[in-house]
């Protein structure tokens, strides 16, 4: 199975903190799966497990709006050329957004299951799609006809254009690296030896691609390799390169970031990262900043060059959102919720909706989150007796049509203490 497809199976164990800290941007309820800059390095968005996107101003360290139109986990986002903005997620769709506005101004559909990378050409008149329909989707933003290339045989997981925007770059879990002409013609295609995860396009047209071997790999134009760096055992989730082209950041799952020197194919730094997992990152105009997102939800600034912290110490230590139950096993066993569901509404919200009110609330009723269908189809009553067959059964069996993570508590004794610590903790005053 692709290792990204369990991505959200892990997400939903990491909790997480919005306390804001200097140098850091705190406010997502879930892992930060993409980060983009705009080109005056004034402003980022985010994607989020939670299933929002974020524009934040790097100037004041604070958000300036919050994006919510996707109905699942935002896995990529970039800024376009004229100041607008692109989210695409899990939900297969791509929302087109202009600051200020709560709502899209278009919405494009073809893909058909998870998007999980977006690229603008140099000209700013195409979108590029990546995603696990093993497409790769090409969107005009002056009201083309879109194309849907196929070739790939899994998942598509990284797509870029090429320096010059007469071909895009794309690179899946079957190994391949496909470069498309955008004109008609044949793609090339390379074979490497790994599922690739990641890709991006230097200012000369060299290709960088990252692999499940946890190497980075770097090739011509035209596709021919000249160079690899190791940069751990597992699998690269992600990586960026400076505008000016000489560094290359990567992160690889479970592990810290990697700050490479292009040209000497060599690492140069290593981000002293500790706790939750790093899953995106992006470089800002000066070369030398870099913004990675966490598994907890939290951005932060790191110095590429020195690979210090900017602004915040990454060995804070991120607080505990259950650390007044503490001694209670009910508590204990809901850790596992945590990265998804709040205990109250007046919480920011995360990935799933507020347990706030619970019992006695009908399943898929809550006001101003998006069910999926099939859940606002069952006749659920939410009591300690049906929360308890929903963890007996396993969310997939009892309330088909979620997406909420596949778990388990085979322990009655917790499932009761769960049960009895949601009464508890999700009614009255908080």
């Amino acid at each position: 199975m692709n290792w990204l497809s369990n991505l959200y199976v892990v997400a939903a164990l990491w909790a997480f903190d919005s306390t804001p800290a200097r140098g850091q941007l705190a406010g997502h309820g879930g892992p930060v799966r993409a980060i983009a800059i705009s080109s005056d390095g004034d402003s980022a968005l985010s994607g989020s497990f939670d299933t929002s996107a974020v524009r934040w101003s790097l100037k004041i360290e604070s958000a300036e709006q919050v994006l919510r139109f996707h109905s699942d986990a935002v896995n990529a986002v970039v800024f376009l050329r004229d100041g607008r903005m692109a989210t695409a997620g899990a939900d297969a769709r791509i929302a087109i957004w202009t600051s200020g506005r709560d709502q899209p101004d278009q919405v494009f559909e073809g893909h058909h299951a998870p998007i999980v990378s977006l690229a603008v050409s140099p000209d700013g008149t195409r979108l590029a799609s990546a995603s696990w329909d093993h497409m790769v989707g090409v969107w005009s933003l002056t009201g083309g006809v879109p194309q849907m290339l196929k070739g790939h045989t899994q998942n598509v997981n990284g797509v870029a254009f090429s320096a010059d925007g007469q071909s895009l770059v794309s690179v899946g879990y079957d190994r391949e690296l496909r470069i498309w002409p955008m004109v008609a013609g044949v793609p090339d295609v390379v074979l490497l030896p790994s599922p690739l995860n990641a890709v991006a396009v230097a200012p000369d047209g060299e290709i960088i691609t990252g692999g499940g071997d946890g190497k980075m790999r770097l090739l011509t134009s035209d596709g021919r390799e000249t160079g690899e760096v190791q940069v751990g055992s597992t699998p690269i989730v992600a990586l960026a390169i400076s505008s000016d082209g000489t560094l290359i950041a990567v992160t690889a799952i479970g592990g810290g970031v990697s700050v490479i020197d292009r040209k000497a194919r060599s690492i140069v730094q290593s981000l002293a990262v500790q706790g939750a997992p790093i899953w995106s990152v992006a470089f800002l105009p000066d070369n030398a900043t870099l913004l990675t997102g966490g598994a907890d939800g939290g951005i932060r600034r790191w110095n590429a060059r020195t690979g210090d912290p900017v602004g915040s110490s990454p060995q804070a230590v991120q607080g505990d959102p259950l650390a007044s139950y503490a001694g209670d096993r009910g508590a204990e066993v809901f850790k596992a919720c945590v990265a998804c569901h709040t205990l109250s509404a007046r919480e920011p919200p995360r990935a799933g909706p507020t347990l706030d009110g619970l019992y006695g609330r009908r399943i898929a009723s809550l006001p101003g989150y998006r069910f999926s269908d099939a859940l606002t189809k069952l006749d659920i009553i939410w009591t300690p007796e049906t929360v308890a067959r929903l963890f007996e059964l396993g969310p997939n069996t009892y309330t088909p049509g979620t997406k909420m993570p596949e778990q388990r508590i085979g322990s009655v004794e917790d499932r009761k203490a769960l049960t009895g610590f949601l009464g508890r903790a999700t009614s009255g005053p908080r």
